[in-house]
């Protein structure tokens, strides 16, 4: 079998590319269709990195239109066992303010129309009770002093924002953040038997928040444009600490069970 051409991978934004050294492109063809764009692979802090815009290229899929099946089949693919997954999200409580970046460790999923298992036939139930890996994510919360260590993110549908009385429920929950990507990109990942983590910048209160607050793009693009710097830099020290996948249970969960589904690349 072809060795990995990839140990490792960020889902982002197209600003992430910056960070890569050397890039060279890889066009992957998947039983899922294309995925969202051409994957770049390049070094970061000595490691093979690939790298692959989660909205495209250009921003051409929306949050409810990407194809997070042909992501995750083309990462692992090429050898990916560890994911970072940086994304922007809404606070919903007195916990976050715009700017904080959090390492979540639990997901709700409010999503509807996405396709979000390549379990398509057959008996193969995931365990999912903790979505996030502990492993990366203690690598991602090493890198930064001010970060903050748990949360749970919920993932809404989108492309619209929440009502007011959408956010205000989902703060008395106890969640928060709110976001429009963080599933089934997690649980997928994990049926890759891929260690995942995702780092949260918030970029804004969502609208049940506080009086008066509301949410706009122009916003949490312009927030999350000013981060940039701040959160490559975050991305190497992360990577840089990456610890050895072999033995982690987001993998060996599958050890002894029959998947009906089919896992590419290297071991």
């Amino acid at each position: 079998m072809a060795p990995a051409i990839a140990d490792i991978a960020v889902i982002g934004g197209t600003g992430f590319y910056s960070f890569l050294d050397d890039p060279h492109e890889h066009r992957v063809d998947t039983p899922y269709g294309d995925p969202s764009g051409p994957i770049s692979v390049g070094t970061v802090a000595g490691r093979s990195v690939a790298f692959v815009p989660r909205h495209g290229p250009h921003h051409d899929h929306p949050p409810h239109a990407i194809n997070y099946r042909a992501n995750a089949w083309a990462l692992r693919s090429l050898g990916v066992r560890q994911v970072l997954a940086p994304c922007a999200v809404g606070g919903l409580g007195s916990g976050v303010s715009p700017g904080d970046v959090v390492v979540p460790d639990q997901l709700v999923d409010r999503t509807f129309r996405r396709v979000g298992s390549f379990v398509e036939q057959g008996a193969c139930h995931l365990p999912f009770a903790d979505p996030y890996c502990r492993g990366v994510g203690e690598a991602v919360l090493g890198a930064g002093s001010d970060l903050v260590d748990g949360g749970t993110m919920v993932v809404i549908e989108g492309p619209r924002f929440s009502t007011r009385a959408e956010s205000r429920h989902y703060a008395a929950q106890g969640w928060s953040l709110v976001n429009m990507t963080g599933a089934p990109e997690a649980a997928l990942a994990r049926e890759m038997r891929q260690c995942y983590a995702a780092i949260a910048l918030v970029t804004d209160m969502d609208a049940g928040a506080k009086s008066g607050a509301g949410v706009s793009q122009e916003e949490v693009f312009a927030l999350f444009k000013s981060n940039l710097e701040r959160l490559t830099g975050l991305l190497a020290d992360a990577i840089a600490g990456l610890p050895d996948p072999d033995g982690c249970t987001c993998s060996t969960w599958a050890d002894g069970v029959e998947l009906t589904y089919d896992i590419p690349g290297p071991a």
